[in-house]
């Protein structure tokens, strides 16, 4: 049997209740958000049927770490990134999905950064 971390737990609890709440259609894909301590991965999804339709984290090979110092600003070039890939594939909107973080930091320079590019949500 696995060891369960509190962090762990109450983070699923808030994924699950978001998730109650908001879904990607065709017409609004979601933006969902994962971070571990060293990077952040996005993905554009439809749950309508159940795919992902791209995705991009600074693990990718098309992310090249340049000048910018940090996870939060490369966060931020990951967010611009995914939103020129998802302007190419022909999503303009999406619905955002901080997957149980806070607004704020790495998460919030993600989603400025894909505005920056220009998706709208």
């Amino acid at each position: 049997m696995a060891k369960t971390n509190p962090k762990t737990t109450a983070r699923g609890k808030r994924v699950s209740r978001i998730r109650k709440k908001i879904t990607g259609t065709s017409d609004r894909p979601r933006l969902r958000v994962f971070k571990s301590n060293k990077h952040i991965y996005a993905q554009i999804i439809n749950d309508a049927t159940g795919r992902t339709l791209m995705t991009m984290s600074t693990v990718d090979k098309g992310f090249e770490p340049g000048e910018e110092k940090g996870k939060t600003e490369a966060a931020k070039k990951v967010g611009i990134v995914l939103a020129e890939r998802a302007k190419a594939a022909g999503i303009e909107k999406v619905v955002f999905d901080r997957g149980g973080y806070i607004y704020h930091g790495r998460v919030k320079s993600l989603s400025d950064g894909a505005r920056e590019g220009g998706l709208d949500f």
